[in-house]
């Protein structure tokens, strides 16, 4: 599994999880590079803000004495939730190449199922129009997608939410998230 360097702040509890015993102070993270989900426990006196970034990498760490650990997606706050979708759609609209890349490179999961199914909504019709173009030429921008596919709904919003599918509840197969 590849490490995060830097997380971002979805949420600090200076009491720590109302619904555990211990009164440790720690903030709801999500790594930057692969959406790892993490605790993170603030060194002594330091207090988190909402959005803030964090360097939790293996060298020295001046704000975060360590990683509790995974932060299980039942246990997100609302605030946690809010944070999180804003931080998928601002990466997205950042990293568009991670789109294209999945629209040219997507593969069939079984014989019934192909991945780019699984994207909220896009069916069957969707994906055999997707294919059949990728297979002229690969695509080259979001705009491409749009372009040579007819009322396909937004490649960046279906993964956008496929990605927060993926975070905040269990799924069968995961795409994006690792």
């Amino acid at each position: 599994m590849a490490r995060e360097e830097n997380a971002l702040i979805l949420d600090f509890l200076p009491y720590g999880d109302p619904l555990e015993k211990k009164m440790l102070p720690v903030a709801q993270s999500i790594g930057k590079e692969n959406f790892t989900l993490l605790l993170l426990v603030p060194r002594r006196g330091i207090k988190f803000e909402v959005g803030e970034e964090v360097y939790i990498g293996e060298d020295k760490r001046d704000k975060v004495q360590y990683i509790l650990g995974r932060c299980p997606r039942e246990k997100l706050t609302e605030t946690s939730k809010i944070q999180l979708e804003e931080f998928v759609e601002k990466k997205m609209a950042e990293d568009s190449e991670k789109v294209i890349k999945f629209f040219n490179e997507s593969q069939p999961i079984n014989t019934r199922l192909h991945q780019i199914e699984l994207l909220p909504g896009f069916g069957k019709k969707h994906t055999t129009a997707i294919l059949a173009a990728r297979e002229e030429k690969p695509f080259e921008s979001v705009e491409d997608i749009k372009n040579r596919v007819s009322n396909i709904p937004d490649p960046i919003r279906g993964v956008e939410k496929r990605i927060l599918e993926e975070l905040t509840t269990m799924q069968r197969y995961n795409l994006f998230i690792s």
